[in-house]
């Protein structure tokens, strides 16, 4: 029988502990199980699958990692919004390793559609960056620069892979310093130009 009280978001919220302590990868619905003294399949009248379980995970912390950038930028636009963002991101990066993994992972289209943090993690980014004057097709690409270099400086971080002896925090200002000039000066095409812009 299940431990009493046991319920989909206690289950989820183990899962997500787990994966900091244990990473990703070792979030299994055994492992889960042991944690709460019960046989596996008592958390399967909670979870659909492990698939399930890891999507659950992947929007919970992307829930999380959303709150704490809109908390960060607040009130701010332009570079400070911008550094708000940046270092709310690599903060939840480094202090959640598996929470932060979990939201790399893919997820369903059409989940992806209906989840409230996703659709409020696109609405707080590309607000960001419409105040760089922006419009799409730009703005894709924006976001995918953000998003490249904030995931790979926080994965070579997380894993010492940067061995020079400068001082990363310092490394970190300069690179948000770079794509705050870079957004300013983003190339626009002939085609994507922002009405009003006047041709050079």
């Amino acid at each position: 029988m299940a431990r009493a009280g046991l319920t989909t978001e206690r289950v989820v919220a183990a899962a997500a502990d787990l994966a900091d302590e244990a990473g990703f990868e070792n979030v299994t619905v055994s492992a889960l199980a042991r944690h709460f003294g019960v046989k596996d399949a008592s958390l399967y009248s909670h979870i659909k699958s492990l698939q399930d379980l890891r999507t659950r995970l992947a929007l919970a912390a992307g829930g999380e990692l959303i709150d704490r950038i809109a908390a960060a930028v607040a009130g701010r636009a332009g570079k400070d919004a911008l550094t708000a963002f940046a270092g709310a991101y690599r903060e939840y990066a480094l202090a959640h390793p598996g929470r932060y993994a979990a939201t790399q992972s893919r997820i369903d289209p059409s989940v992806v559609a209906g989840s409230p943090a996703l659709l409020r993690t696109a609405e707080i980014t590309y607000g960001m960056l419409r105040a760089y004057g922006l419009d799409e097709p730009d703005l894709t690409d924006a976001v995918r620069l953000l998003r490249s270099t904030f995931h790979g400086y926080c994965a070579l971080e997380a894993g010492g892979g940067f061995g020079a002896p400068r001082d990363v925090q310092k490394s970190w200002d300069r690179a948000v310093d770079a794509l705050h000039v870079a957004l300013e000066h983003w190339p626009h095409d002939e085609g994507t130009r922002p009405t009003g812009t006047p041709r050079p």
